[in-house]
């Protein structure tokens, strides 16, 4: 890969991530995800009340594919990234799940539908 067109990958991932509040490279999409570890992660998210997520399929582009890898010096996919700040993995999203953690994450990037503030 040249260094021109690593450097448009990393310019679109970092785009993605920081433009979005939750976001999830992942093998497939959110309605058909293409690896287990994939649909963990996006059953995940939806347990925990996520309404607004976005997914890049690493299936459709070998650059973007193997670019997450080195933009976040991650081996693996899928790869959440909350606010522009890498999570992890599905092993590391699990874990945050199954102690709490991850609801206070995603409450705080704007992913998740909350009440209307009372206006009164």
């Amino acid at each position: 890969m040249s260094e021109d067109v690593q450097a448009e990958v990393h310019e679109f991932i970092r785009e993605t991530v920081t433009s979005n509040p939750l976001v999830l490279f992942m093998k497939g999409t959110a309605q058909f995800p293409q690896c287990g570890f994939s649909a963990r992660a996006i059953q995940i998210l939806k347990d925990s009340g996520v309404t607004r997520l976005v997914t890049v399929n690493v299936l459709d582009d070998d650059l973007v594919r193997q670019g997450i890898k080195d933009y976040s010096n991650w081996p693996t996919i899928p790869q959440l990234y909350v606010s522009g700040e890498f999570i992890g993995g599905t092993d590391i999203v699990s874990e945050m799940y199954e102690k709490g953690e991850l609801a206070d994450v995603l409450k705080q990037s704007g992913a998740l539908d909350q009440p209307a503030a009372d206006a009164s």
